[in-house]
C-alpha cells in the first residue's frame, strides 16, 4: 500500500505534465521580407481603363442608313474593345449649321464627315487636323483607295481627309414611257439634242406629262457649263468667270426647257412635290440626279426604269461628288478618332455592307464589293454608273464655294422663273461674287 505522501507526488507530476502538454508551440523562424514584386502578385489586378467615347457626327446615314451604321460600329467596337462611338446624325439639310455650331461653340465632335464642296472652307478655319503623320504611321494598307478619293480630300498636298464615298450623277429613266412614246432608249453617245427631242414626245402623250427633270442650281450649273466648254472660275481658281459666253449659252437651254417647251416641269407646276417626288409619279420621262437616289426609287417607283451616262453638249461632263471623314482640330483624342475613319474607309466588311445598303460607293476598291454592286439591279446597266467616271467634274475647290452657290443661286432662280434673262442673270452674279468674294 502506497505511503499517502508518495500518492500526493504521483498526483502533483501528472498536473506538471498537464501544463507541460498546453504550453503555447515555438514561435516560428525567421524568415525573409517579402518583396515588393512578391507582394504585387498576391493583391488583386486594378479595374481596366474607362474606355474612350468618340463622338462622330454625319449626315450619309440619315436616308435609311442609321442601321447599316450602327452595324460598322459593332463590328469596329468589337477589335478595339477600348473605343466606343456615340453616332450623331443630321440630315443634309441641317448638318452645316449644326456643324458649324458646335465648333463655334467649343463643343465640336472628334470627327465628323464632310462632303466635297464644304471640306476647303474647314482647312481654311483650321479646324481640322492634317492626317499625314497618321497615315504614315498606319500598319493598314491605304493603297486600296482611289487616287482621285484621296487627292479629292487633299490641299496643298496635305492630306486632311479620309475618303469615304463617291458618287456619280447619271441620267434615270421611265422605260415604260419610253416604249408609251415610241422612243429609242437613251445610250451613252447622246446629247442633249437628243435628249430633248425624245422629252418633247414624251411630253406629247398629255398636258400632265414632261419629258425631263434637271434642276437649275448651282450643284447643276458648275457641272452643265464644262459640257459647253465654259466654266465658272478660271483655271486656277483666281477670278470667277461667270458670265462667259458658254455659260450662257448653257443657262439659255435649261431655261427654254421650262419656258419656251415645258418638257421640264417649273416650280409651280411641280407643286409641293420635290424633284424626286414628281419622277415617282410616273409622268417624267427623264431625270437628271445621283446614284443615292436608286435605293429610293427601288422602292417607290411603280415602272420600270434604268439609267445612262449623262449626255453631253459640246463634250461631256459628270458630277464627282465623294464625302470624307475628318478629325477635329479641338479632339483630345485623335489617335482613337482616327482608327474610327480609317476603319470606316477602308473596310472591306464596310465596304460590303455599304453596298448592300445601295450607298454612294464605297472609296475603298474591293472587287468583291464592286462584283457585289454590279449584280444589284434595279437599275440594269449599272456599267453607266462607272463609264461616268471617265467625265467627272469636281465642285470647285474653293474656300468661300458655300457663300458662292447662294449668290449664284439666287441669280439662277431669277433666270428660271423669268424675271431675268440668262445674260442678265449672269451678269448680275458676276458682279455680286467679286464684289463678295476675294479669290486667290
Amino acid at each position: 500500500m502506497l505511503k499517502k505522501s508518495t500518492v500526493i507526488l504521483m498526483v502533483v507530476l501528472m498536473v506538471l505534465g498537464l501544463f507541460a502538454g498546453c504550453q503555447a508551440p515555438a514561435a516560428p523562424e525567421a524568415t525573409e521580407p517579402v518583396t515588393t514584386e512578391e507582394a504585387m502578385v498576391t493583391e488583386p489586378e486594378a479595374p481596366a481603363a474607362e474606355p474612350i467615347t468618340i463622338d462622330f457626327m454625319n449626315f450619309s446615314a440619315n436616308e435609311g442608313g442609321l442601321l447599316t451604321l450602327g452595324l460598322m460600329k459593332d463590328l469596329f467596337e468589337k477589335d478595339n474593345p477600348n473605343i466606343k462611338i456615340n453616332i450623331e446624325t443630321f440630315g443634309w439639310d441641317t448638318y452645316g449649321t449644326q456643324l458649324q455650331t458646335r465648333i463655334g461653340g467649343g463643343d465640336a465632335p472628334d470627327c465628323f464627315e464632310l462632303g466635297l464642296d464644304a471640306f476647303p472652307s474647314y482647312v481654311d478655319q483650321s479646324a481640322i487636323l492634317p492626317l499625314d503623320e497618321m497615315t504614315a504611321a498606319t500598319t493598314t494598307d491605304l493603297s486600296m483607295l482611289t487616287e482621285k478619293s484621296v487627292q479629292a480630300f487633299s490641299l496643298n498636298g496635305v492630306k486632311y481627309g479620309m475618303p469615304y464615298s463617291y458618287s456619280t450623277v447619271v441620267l434615270i429613266y421611265n422605260k415604260d414611257l419610253f416604249d408609251q412614246a415610241g422612243v429609242s432608249y437613251p445610250t451613252a453617245d447622246w446629247t442633249w439634242a437628243d435628249a430633248d427631242a425624245a422629252a418633247l414626245k414624251i411630253k406629247a402623250l398629255g398636258e400632265d406629262y414632261y419629258g425631263l427633270i434637271q434642276p437649275i442650281s448651282t450643284y447643276e450649273f458648275f457641272k452643265v457649263v464644262k459640257q459647253y466648254n465654259g466654266g465658272l472660275l478660271n483655271d486656277d481658281n483666281t477670278a470667277f468667270t461667270v458670265n462667259r459666253a458658254e455659260n450662257v449659252e448653257a443657262l439659255q437651254r435649261l431655261v427654254d426647257n421650262v419656258q419656251v417647251t415645258n418638257i421640264c416641269p417649273s416650280t409651280e407646276q411641280r407643286g409641293s412635290l420635290d424633284e424626286w417626288g414628281m419622277f415617282k409619279l410616273g409622268k417624267t420621262g427623264m431625270i437628271v440626279t445621283g446614284i443615292w437616289a436608286f435605293p429610293s426609287f427601288t422602292t417607290d417607283c411603280a415602272f420600270n426604269w434604268d439609267i445612262a451616262v449623262e449626255p453631253g453638249a459640246v463634250t461631256k461632263a459628270t458630277h464627282y461628288f465623294a464625302n470624307g471623314l475628318a478629325i477635329s482640330a479641338d479632339s483630345e483624342n485623335a489617335e482613337a478618332a482616327y482608327k474610327w475613319i480609317e476603319f470606316l474607309a477602308t473596310s472591306e466588311q464596310v465596304a460590303q455592307l455599304r453596298i448592300q445598303l445601295g450607298w454612294e460607293l464605297p472609296c475603298a476598291t474591293y472587287q468583291t464589293a464592286m462584283d457585289q454592286y454590279a449584280k444589284l439591279t434595279p437599275p440594269a446597266n449599272r456599267q453607266a454608273v462607272f463609264d461616268s467616271l471617265d467625265y467627272v467634274v469636281p465642285v470647285p475647290q474653293i474656300a468661300q464655294f458655300s457663300q458662292m452657290g447662294d449668290i449664284l443661286g439666287a441669280e439662277l432662280e431669277a433666270a428660271a422663273n423669268g424675271t431675268k434673262t440668262p445674260q442678265q442673270a449672269l451678269d448680275d452674279a458676276q458682279a455680286a461674287l467679286e464684289a463678295a468674294i476675294t479669290l486667290g
